[in-house]
């Protein structure tokens, strides 16, 4: 029978979660899938959040999303969307 090496069971092998620093939050029309356009006049590509993954769907031209700018200053082309506005 092996040792136990002390370093833990399958959850150690798993990747360390990344935090995101959103430093403003806009409106923005939906384009495409993963693509949507700011008040700005920047058309971004967003990621939709895990918890909002499989629950809300985004899709098809037209929807309002609310988008969260990230904090990185070298690509200014990428944002979180946090919530999906219903025509309601």
């Amino acid at each position: 029978m092996p040792k136990n090496k002390g370093k833990g069971g399958k959850n150690i092998k798993r990747g360390k979660k990344i935090r995101r620093e959103i430093i403003c939050q806009g409106y923005a029309l939906v384009l495409r899938i993963c693509e949507a356009k700011c008040i700005d006049g920047v058309t971004r590509m967003c990621h939709i959040r895990g918890e909002m993954h499989k629950k809300v769907w985004i899709s098809g031209y037209g929807n309002i999303i609310l988008v969260g700018l990230r904090m990185d200053m070298h690509n200014d082309s990428k944002a979180d969307v946090i919530h999906n506005y219903t025509p309601d």
